[in-house]
């Protein structure tokens, strides 16, 4: 009688882990390892290197960003429109959105197009501000608040305000 017991409750008891996931795994299950990961502790380091290009959409962008970042955009997206504020293709650039999935097929256009130093921000802005790094709004202030993208997605942001409009 013991035994079920036993296995009954360790078994249910584990069923919490099993369904959450790591952040490397979610990026594991979704990166096609076709562009290469900067890690926020290296661009924090090294910031002023790169140009940063935010693939989310105008009303993430909106409501924060990263510091001097130029808005590229996803369903906007525009080539012609990169190459013209960014005409050099030796340029290092990293392309950001909430985890890293959109900015990674941008990153690819721009890789396709003849740019040389392509990266994507691994875990994005979500993972840039859970190390407590700085973001800003359209004002250039800094704000606490991130677009959480949607309600499941907005579980991987740990530190700000969270905004779903």
């Amino acid at each position: 009688m013991k035994l079920p017991i036993i296995f009954f409750v360790g078994f249910f008891s584990c069923l919490p882990l099993y369904g959450q996931k790591t952040l490397e795994k979610l990026l594991e299950k979704y990166h096609q390892n076709t562009i290469p990961y900067l890690y926020v502790d290296s661009l924090a380091k090294h910031y002023n290197k790169f140009v940063l290009l935010d693939s989310r959409t105008p009303k993430e962008y909106q409501v924060s960003h990263l510091e001097n970042a130029i808005f590229i955009g996803y369903h906007s997206f525009s080539l012609d429109s990169v190459i013209q504020k960014i005409p050099d293709k030796d340029t290092e650039l990293v392309v950001y959105c909430s985890l890293g999935m959109r900015s990674e097929k941008i990153a690819n256009k721009l890789k396709q197009a003849g740019y040389i130093h392509v990266n994507n921000l691994y875990g994005g802005i979500f993972q840039w501000k859970n190390n407590n790094l700085p973001v800003y709004n359209n004002q250039n202030k800094k704000t606490d608040s991130i677009h959480a993208f949607s309600k499941s997605w907005s579980k991987w942001l740990k530190n700000g305000i969270k905004v779903y409009e």
